[in-house]
């Protein structure tokens, strides 16, 4: 957090190393061998943790939200790259086609589920622990 109380800063850092992460791995993206589902689960377990680390205490604002899934669909879009129509032409994947491949699980649902998981972890801890007394 910054003096005002709010996490932009964070979150801005945190795509940044999603993104350093993301190039890190560009040679393996890129890869003819691996199969785009198998791309999507590198993505899963090797970014979007980097980006999301700590998420359980982010304030999700609208603007935040927008940024993250901007974020998001850049990656999974060079992962699934451009498709070709049947007139010759390319186009790139849309936010609904992108949506359909994740199973509507995308970052932020992801986020929505990790705190609900550290919800149910503090709630579980005893009455007397300092985490359950600062809350």
């Amino acid at each position: 957090m910054n003096g005002n109380k709010s996490i932009e800063e964070e979150i801005k850092g945190r795509i940044s190393l999603g993104s350093k992460a993301f190039y890190a791995n560009q040679d393996l993206i890129k890869s003819k061998l691996l199969t785009k589902n198998s791309k999507l689960r590198m993505y899963k377990t090797l970014v979007r943790p980097v980006v999301t680390y700590a998420c359980e205490m982010w304030a999700l604002k609208e603007n935040i939200k927008t940024k993250l899934r901007v974020f998001e669909r850049k990656v999974l879009r060079r992962i699934y790259g451009p498709t070709k129509e049947k007139d010759g032409t390319w186009r790139i994947i849309s936010n609904e086609v992108l949506n359909r491949v994740t199973g509507n699980k995308n970052i932020i649902n992801y986020m929505k589920a990790q705190r609900l998981a550290w919800f149910g972890h503090v709630h579980r801890m005893p009455e007397n622990s300092m985490v359950k007394k600062s809350i």
